[in-house]
């Protein structure tokens, strides 16, 4: 049986509907308010913040896939995400089950030096502090030998769907509600997204390759990154018409953030969107080469299909 940790998200979805068409028939879904996604899924109602639930959910697991979202808050994730992952663990370890834990870059210092599965996990806001520890807790369980684990990290997200993530938020979701999509800090610098189905299918490859185990691996993206000019551009291509936005400056951003709690609780990752965002993801390219990255542009085109922006 292969176990999906937080499993309403799209990460999870799409992760779901992979295993099912390639890897096992054998599902099982976890969370508060668990949906199913096939109507041979199984069903465990659970809080991963409760070893107990946790425990329970991994029993009979092969395999358990970390997907779980938090509330964007910074202390829920300071608090949260390493008693999460201590729970998980913990019940990996009972089950003897192997443990896949999809992370994302917020760790990661906020340059715009090439990111690999080598970059020190050093940010300082509260976010990334609450990343680092998470997976600080997950690494040192490997080199223990404590269980068999794996890291699977992200860039920024798009796509079709449930998607969130700024880019989906800014641009598509305006566009959707017949708004001018915003753009924070830059539209000229590169920026590195991974399309979300793309994500999923690459982590349950990951998951079902017994080698890639006591590793970090950085997901697939297409490496002919785009600025948001160059997505803004294309998004205009293939809606044969010119699509008119607004870059919203540091300024703007501080005096939003008074009022937004959202913007505020963004206000630690802006430094990243003025800057080249160089997410590197040769090494599983390198390992999986018959893996199609979904270009930005083909991408682009299944978004608005989805989205029916037409």
């Amino acid at each position: 049986m292969q176990v999906i940790l937080g499993a309403n998200g799209i990460i999870g979805e799409e992760l779901a509907k992979e295993l099912r068409a390639n890897y096992t028939n054998d599902i099982k879904l976890v969370g508060r308010n668990p949906k199913k996604v096939h109507a041979e899924d199984i069903l465990s109602t659970g809080d991963l913040l409760k070893y107990e639930d946790v425990h329970k959910a991994l029993e009979n697991a092969e395999i358990a896939y970390i997907t779980a979202g938090l509330p964007y808050r910074s202390e829920v994730w300071l608090q949260d995400w390493p008693k999460i992952m201590q729970n998980v663990i913990a019940g990996c370890i009972a089950h003897n089950c192997k443990l896949v834990y999809f992370d994302n870059t917020y760790a990661y210092p906020q340059d715009s030096i090439l990111q690999t599965e080598s970059t020190h996990l050093k940010s300082k806001g509260k976010k990334g502090k609450a990343k680092r520890m998470t997976a600080e807790i997950l690494l040192k369980a490997i080199k223990e030998k404590k269980l068999h684990a794996v890291i699977c990290r992200t860039p920024e997200f798009y796509g079709p769907g449930k998607t969130k993530g700024i880019t989906n938020t800014l641009i598509f979701e305006k566009l959707k509600a017949h708004k001018k999509p915003k753009i924070f800090l830059k539209d000229t610098v590169v920026r590195t997204l991974i399309y979300t189905p793309d994500a999923s299918r690459a982590m349950a490859l990951i998951g079902n390759t017994p080698d890639t185990y006591g590793q970090t691996w950085h997901l697939p993206c297409d490496d002919n990154r785009l600025t948001y000019k160059g997505i803004l551009a294309e998004i205009s291509i293939q809606l044969d018409r010119t699509i008119p936005y607004k870059v919203l400056n540091s300024l703007v951003l501080k005096l939003a953030s008074f009022f937004n709690k959202d913007i505020k609780e963004t206000e630690e990752l802006l430094p990243r969107y003025a800057i080249d965002n160089i997410f590197d993801s040769s090494k599983f390219k390198n390992r999986f080469p018959d893996f199609k990255v979904t270009s930005y542009q083909q991408g682009i085109r299944n978004i608005i299909d989805d989205y029916a922006l037409k």
